[in-house]
């Protein structure tokens, strides 16, 4: 069985959601899927899991107990002994089903012999993040994609302007050089698109890289609003679609169309089409991905009438760092 879809695993409990990733060497990566499947619907959780041969990374839902089972489950397996989770709390599961799936690679930068195992910048921690950024001489480089910058990043930062994170490679070629940029300072949603960006700034002789540890989402959970250079809302890859400085959902959707963040403003155009397209894809959609929509808008609304809940109601978001990495297996 690949997934699992059962919206009421968490029902009754408070809902905890775990982030959690680790590069490990897993070449039984395929083997271990079926398993860690079996054990996630034991425990009734919900949410995404990618396996490949370099790590695992996932974010998970349900009540606190079972996400200790199966964080206990994880490290059990020395390779993953150090493994790393950040948690927050909804008032429902921001997930419909449970899904563990086979990559080529975590998170997809596309350059082969990037490593993070063997090579990665310097780790900062929140506490230290601030005096760092804010000193003379360092790029503060946000590694998300555009749509995530748009929504929330660090006051200085910059947007590489990317849509995938594939182009980064690309956006480092044309606009850091190793001999000019001394000090280059990276952030990303929990940790691990910066791994492989330090590691591929490293690789290109780049002296002084650094990241912070436990990314964006750790930074919130530890600086006070107060003293913090977090500016907006952060996007993350499940149901809430974004979270505040506390970590609270924020008020955003998901076009259903072109999968892009809406922000209330983007809801009061009259370009916006509830269910089913959004100011940027409305004049872009094919009369068959157009009738498709309406379709489902039509179901989502006799869902409502008749006081249920569709499961397409509020899009779910995919996990995957990177719309165009290649599952191995569905």
């Amino acid at each position: 069985m690949s997934e699992s879809s059962n919206p009421n695993a968490a029902a009754g409990a408070p809902c905890v959601i775990a982030a959690f990733y680790q590069f490990a060497q897993l070449d039984d990566f395929t083997e271990m899927r079926e398993a860690l499947l079996k054990r996630c619907e034991g425990l009734g959780l919900l949410g995404s899991i990618l396996l490949a041969r370099e790590g695992i990374n996932g974010t998970v839902a349900g009540p606190g107990p079972a996400i200790d089972g199966l964080l206990e489950y994880l490290r059990a397996d020395p390779r993953l002994a150090q493994l790393q989770d950040k948690r927050s709390q909804a008032s429902e599961a921001p997930f419909y089903r449970m899904k563990v799936r086979l990559k080529r690679e975590i998170v997809s930068l596309g350059v082969p012999g990037i490593d993070p195992l063997a090579e990665v910048g310097e780790y900062i921690e929140p506490e230290d993040w601030n005096a760092l950024v804010s000193g003379p001489g360092v790029r503060l480089i946000d590694t998300r994609n555009d749509y995530e910058y748009h929504l929330g990043s660090f006051e200085g930062a910059e947007d590489p302007g990317t849509r995938s994170f594939r182009e980064f490679p690309e956006w480092v070629r044309q606009n850091l050089d190793p001999d000019r940029d001394e000090h280059v300072a990276m952030f990303c949603t929990g940790g691990i698109r910066c791994e492989k960006a330090t590691a591929l700034l490293k690789q290109q002789g780049f002296k002084h890289v650094y990241h912070l540890r436990g990314g964006i989402l750790n930074y919130l959970q530890k600086i006070d609003s107060e003293h913090s250079l977090w500016r907006g809302d952060c996007f993350v890859f499940d149901n809430r679609v974004t979270v505040d400085h506390q970590l609270e959902p924020g008020d955003f959707e998901v076009c259903p169309a072109c999968r892009m963040p809406l922000t209330p403003e983007d809801r009061d155009s009259p370009l916006f089409e509830q269910h089913v397209s959004c100011p940027r894809c409305f004049d872009r959609l094919t009369p068959e991905k157009r009738e498709g929509l309406l379709e489902r808008a039509r179901q989502i609304a006799l869902a409502e009438g008749r006081g249920q809940r569709h499961l397409g109601s509020r899009a779910e978001t995919p996990l995957t760092l990177s719309e165009d990495d290649t599952e191995l297996e569905s």
